[in-house]
């Protein structure tokens, strides 16, 4: 399903985004949430192919990032990190739930 590879491009760039500077700053917490949350990610949406339970880990990872976001000691003093978490979690989260609830409904 095309949600599936939506959320695995968006695993893709969690785990790059690990990497940013202007993103995580010095927070290494962010650095481990990005990256521990985007291979997450991009495992799951890879396996949800083929198993419909999974996609609702993915929910799970939507809405950590969402409340990930408002973490100060993820995020830190960085805007961008925030920004990114609360989107990226909004996002993985919407394509997720789409994915699960068409697989619910076949």
């Amino acid at each position: 399903m095309w949600q599936d590879w939506l959320n695995f491009i968006l695993g893709i760039w969690l785990v790059i985004a690990a990497f940013i500077p202007g993103i995580t700053g010095s927070q290494g917490a962010a650095l481990v949430d990005y990256l521990i949350v985007g291979i997450l990610v991009l495992v799951f949406a890879i396996w949800v192919a083929r198993k419909k339970a999974a996609e609702w880990a993915n929910v799970i990872f939507g809405i950590w990032l969402i409340i990930a976001a408002f973490i100060p000691a993820i995020t830190g003093n960085k805007t961008a990190n925030l920004w990114n978490s609360l989107i990226l979690g909004i996002l993985i989260l919407i394509f997720a739930l789409l994915a699960a609830l068409k697989k619910e409904s076949s």
